[in-house]
Order: C-alpha cells, then sequence, then structure tokens
C-alpha cells in the first residue's frame, strides 16, 4: 500500500468530512462505513468526487460498494486499484 495515497486519502478525508485533524491519526485499519457518523451516503459520493479530482482517475459505479469504504486500506487500495488502470 502505498503511503503517499494513504497520507493523501487521510487528508481528502478530513477535509470532505470536515474532521478537523482527526482523519490524519486515521490508520490502515481504522473503521470508516458504519462507524464514522460523518461518513453516510451522501459524505461517500463528495468522497468519490474528491478521489476523481485529486488523483485524475474516473471512479466507475459499478466499482462502488460499501466494502471500498470499510476502512482506510480498503479506501486506499480502492484508489490504488483505479489509479493503476488508467492511461499513463
Amino acid at each position: 500500500m502505498s503511503e503517499q495515497i494513504q497520507k493523501e486519502v487521510l487528508s481528502l478525508l478530513d477535509e470532505v468530512l470536515s474532521l478537523d485533524g482527526r482523519a490524519l491519526a486515521f490508520v490502515a485499519d481504522t473503521p470508516l462505513l458504519g462507524d464514522l457518523p460523518e461518513l453516510d451516503s451522501m459524505a461517500v459520493i463528495a468522497v468519490i468526487q474528491e478521489i476523481e479530482a485529486r488523483f485524475g482517475i474516473e471512479v466507475p459505479d459499478d466499482e462502488v460498494d460499501g466494502n471500498s469504504f470499510a476502512t482506510v486500506g480498503t479506501v486506499v487500495d480502492f484508489v490504488t486499484r483505479l489509479s493503476a488502470r488508467q492511461p499513463g
């Protein structure tokens, strides 16, 4: 797992969810969806839009499911997997 992608994901989560720095202390196995009240279904859409903007990737609708947002690590894996598919 890329440390740089994880840092960017934490920063993104902190900003989009207005966590005031709390997300910066999250680790790969920090639970998100279902455990973090700020991450509701509407927030997931905002997070996906920000992932697309920051990482320059397209997130296909059929790639999005709750498992992708279960923990910090699953979000990082999700971004890493989609980034690898983008034409470079």
